[in-house]
């Protein structure tokens, strides 16, 4: 697979080149960089900038970082924020409500210069993907086809109990998201495995485990799991039968996005007055077919929680002005997060240590009950300005790219080396947390990673050409 040469990388950068050009226009300069995240999914989805690996069809492959990471980390990064920026130009439900009042120049300004770092951490984060993504070294371990299916609700039925077991292991609690993680993303694939090759056994167990999942996802009081339960199912059975998820799935996660802003907002005023779960999942329910502030609620939620540069805003406000840059002061929080509680019991709080800077930036008093850690992208931009968000997007990017190359290399091919173990154990890179919590987790799952794999090599399931 060949690079089609440097300047096409370079391409990438125009948007944000351009934004920083119309810098004086806040309005011109925060279209020109939100917009250009669009251009930037296109070039690289395409295989514009670098050749789509050609070892399986595009709908097989959907699960490499390329795809479905970049679709969902940068999109969440950068194309939610449109919301806000309507927002403070006075529009409610995309209909202008403020036509008396002036708008605040001085937040426009701030929001187009965040978004220009979006647009920047955008290039830079799918450059890093594309300069490591090779999938063209020979495979070295194989799986017999013919008992794929089988393994992979043998990993998720073994995977939950062990989820379950490490919640109640003091200081190694951490463990169990990783494999709560695997277990769902391997019944997932098994459910897409079982229902074309017509194992009605394996396809009501997997039934099962899908609907404790979602509704596992349903009384969580969060919006993620619900969604990201509904497209990882379609893109699993995408492939076999195009044609009805793209009619069903597309409507579908639509549908979610109106709904859920709702959901989610009654769910937890029921469930902070001390209703149990079941009860204040039915209870939000009634009040979204009850079609209750329903347009008020999704609008609140599409500004102010959708995206997080809000909050990204106050963090440019505050550093380097009153609050100097953290140079590599969060890396080394980092490295103290990564050991388990279990070896050090004294090990400072890694919520705290993320809270400090939230607190000095201002962006909430100290005391207050409300959690608002940083976004993987404010934390680049504390550690350096414009160099720390494109170090640490870059990085980002590339170190996702090499963790799918081993875990093909490793698991013989994408099915259970992106597809299961890079999409469940190191699910994280969706999201994009603070630095502490992200290195911390990609930490743990690349050693969860190796232990799995001796262990398929051990019992002869992996074999070795």
């Amino acid at each position: 697979m060949n690079n089609k040469g440097v300047e096409r990388y370079l391409v990438l950068y125009i948007p944000w080149l351009l934004a920083v050009l119309f810098r004086w226009d806040p309005i011109l300069s925060y279209f020109t960089a939100w917009l250009g995240s669009f251009v930037i999914f296109y070039l690289t989805l395409t295989g514009w900038v670098k050749p789509i690996p050609n070892d399986r069809r595009l709908s097989e492959q959907l699960m490499r970082p390329l795809f479905l990471m970049q679709i969902i980390f940068a999109g969440f990064m950068c194309c939610t924020t449109i919301f806000y920026f309507l927002n403070t130009l006075g529009y409610e439900n995309f209909e202008k409500t403020n036509i008396y009042t002036l708008t605040d120049t001085n937040k426009l300004m701030l929001i187009a210069q965040c978004q220009r770092y979006y647009s920047l951490g955008h290039a830079a984060f799918v450059t890093g993907i594309l300069l490591c993504m090779n999938y063209s070294e020979k495979k070295k371990y194989y799986i017999e086809k013919n008992t794929l299916a089988n393994l992979l609700l043998r990993i998720a039925l073994i995977s939950l109990p062990v989820a379950v077991i490490f919640t109640r292991l003091p200081g190694l609690s951490q463990f169990s998201l990783q494999f709560n993680s695997l277990s769902f993303i391997a019944g997932t694939l098994a459910l897409a495995f079982a229902i074309p090759l017509k194992k009605s056994l394996n396809t009501i167990i997997c039934l099962v485990l899908y609907a404790f999942n979602f509704y596992q996802a349903f009384t969580s009081g969060f919006k993620e799991p619900i969604i990201i339960s509904v497209v990882v199912l379609g893109i699993f059975l995408y492939p076999n039968y195009k044609k009805l998820v793209t009619i069903t799935f597309g409507p579908l996660i639509l549908a979610l996005f109106l709904i859920l802003p709702s959901y989610v907002s009654n769910f937890r005023q029921n469930a902070w007055s001390g209703t149990d779960a079941d009860e204040s999942s039915q209870l939000a329910i009634d009040a979204v077919l009850n079609d209750e502030d329903i347009d008020d609620s999704n609008w609140t939620f599409f500004v102010y929680r959708l995206s997080e540069i809000d909050m990204f805003t106050t963090f440019v406000q505050s550093t380097p002005i009153t609050v100097d840059y953290y140079g590599t002061t969060l890396l080394k929080q980092s490295a103290i997060a990564i050991i388990p509680r279990a070896v050090w019991p004294a090990k400072p709080i890694t919520e705290d240590l993320i809270m400090e800077r939230v607190y000095k930036a201002g962006v909430i008093m100290r005391g207050s009950t409300v959690s608002a850690k940083p976004a993987f992208i404010v934390d680049g931009y504390l550690s350096g300005g414009l160099i720390g968000i494109f170090i640490s997007l870059f990085a980002y990017g590339a170190i996702a790219q090499l963790i799918s190359n081993k875990a093909e290399h490793l698991f013989g091919g994408y099915i259970l080396g992106s597809a299961l173990i890079f999409s469940g154990l190191f699910q994280i890179f969706w999201r994009g947390l603070s630095f502490e919590f992200l290195i911390n987790s990609v930490f743990w799952s690349f050693i969860s990673m190796i232990i799995l794999h001796r262990i398929l090599l051990r019992v002869k399931i992996l074999k070795k050409y």
